[in-house]
């Protein structure tokens, strides 16, 4: 009678566990022998800074440094539009990832530009622009206050009075409602795109080690991910309150590009780059207006609350409060750039879930109201767009 062979039985987690722990062996074995065998690096070391925030007080600038290279930096001089300057501040080595503030003594004249040239102890210089010098606003009650008001009129105001086109959305044709949601999803799509472009261009501005264009990309697809799981789970609390699920997802991804929204706002403002005034306000009220419409049209054959109203147009509207305070007192590039990609995903995420409710008798998505109804939306959005001057 032939042996019988007994398999050893290992937990399912020890099994994925040991790979884990002998990669992170392998690691610290070749880290602790200094990499055998690779030999020393040659060539100049790599010294790379990015500047996250200027700071100009009277009679100084004071720059935020991030390492983004793998080597730490020194930072031995700086010359002021070709002028050697005194500084205080980054001592020490800079190593990667780790920040530094370096305080430049230069008297500067409001809307003057400047160039910054930060000499690294190797002899590498780190180049940073100051288009027009404006002192830097102090982050005070009252300065935030000014935010939270400026927050309200661009975004909360806007929202809801775009939301006042709901009584005569009840009045309309259900052929009539399906344009106005394909204008939905115009108006969504040119918020989107707008969204990731300003995103990306921010993050070429800010630290690339956090990945820099990527961050966008990784903001949209948690975004996107987090959003159809919350959409799948209000489809199985409520199947039959469909409008009001499609009302909160537009608000949600609204409400996401508004916060990147206003980020920037805050941040232009801060660096006195953002032009106050009516204008400014009448521009993106203008153009915020059709994200209330937005908002009502899946809820127009439903019976609706004037309280759930509300709570819409706060959800779509108060991020941007929320995003001047980020930009006004804690904006970096990268952080600004992830929030518009939040931004982008959320509302690419709406659009799929809103395109079904398009359809007509012949079950067609793309028939020619709705084709009208999209171009419809960019258009007006690409029209009031042009009203913002900011």
């Amino acid at each position: 009678m032939g042996a019988v062979t007994r398999s050893l039985r290992v937990p399912a987690w020890v099994a994925g566990l040991v790979p884990l722990l002998l990669v992170a062996a392998a690691v610290a074995v070749f880290a602790a022998l200094d990499a055998p065998g690779i030999g020393e690096r040659v060539g100049p070391p790599v010294e790379e800074l990015a500047v996250e925030r200027t700071v100009l007080a009277p009679g100084s600038i004071e720059l935020t440094l991030r390492n983004d290279g793998p080597d730490a930096v020194t930072v031995a001089q700086v010359v002021v539009n070709d002028a050697f300057a005194q500084f205080e501040g980054a001592a020490q080595p800079i190593g990667r990832l780790q920040t530094a503030t370096v305080r430049v003594q230069q008297p500067w004249v409001e809307g003057e530009a400047y160039e910054v040239a930060l000499v690294t102890a190797s002899g590498g210089t780190v180049v940073h622009e100051i288009p027009a010098a404006v002192e830097t606003p102090h982050a005070d009650a009252g300065f935030f206050g000014l935010m939270a008001l400026l927050g309200v009129y661009v975004g909360v105001i806007p929202v809801a009075l775009g939301m006042l086109w709901l009584p005569w959305l009840r009045r309309i044709p259900p052929a009539w409602l399906r344009v106005l949601m394909a204008l939905t999803i115009g108006l969504l799509a040119f918020l989107g795109v707008d969204a990731a472009f300003e995103g990306f261009e921010l993050a070429a501005e800010g630290s690339q080690a956090f990945g820099g264009a990527a961050l966008v990309l990784v903001g949209a697809g948690v975004a996107y991910l987090l959003l159809s799981g919350v959409s799948a789970w209000l489809s199985r609390r409520a199947a039959g309150a469909s409008g009001t699920r499609l009302a909160l997802l537009i608000a949600t991804g609204i409400g996401l590009h508004n916060l990147g929204e206003g980020v920037a706002i805050g941040a232009a403002y801060s660096a006195g780059a953002l032009a106050l005034g009516a204008f400014l306000v009448v521009g993106f009220a203008l153009h915020n207006t059709t994200e209330g419409l937005a908002i009502v049209a899946p809820i127009a054959r439903q019976r609706t609350t004037l309280p759930r109203l509300a709570a819409l147009g706060l959800l779509a509207g108060g991020p941007a409060v929320l995003g001047a305070w980020i930009g006004a007192g804690a904006y970096t590039p990268s952080i600004a750039a992830l929030l518009f990609g939040f931004g982008a995903g959320a509302i690419v995420q709406v659009i799929i879930t809103l395109l079904p409710s398009l359809r007509d008798d012949d079950g067609r998505v793309l028939h020619p109201g709705a084709v009208a109804g999209m171009l419809g939306g960019i258009g007006l959005m690409f029209a009031t767009g042009l009203l913002v001057a900011a």
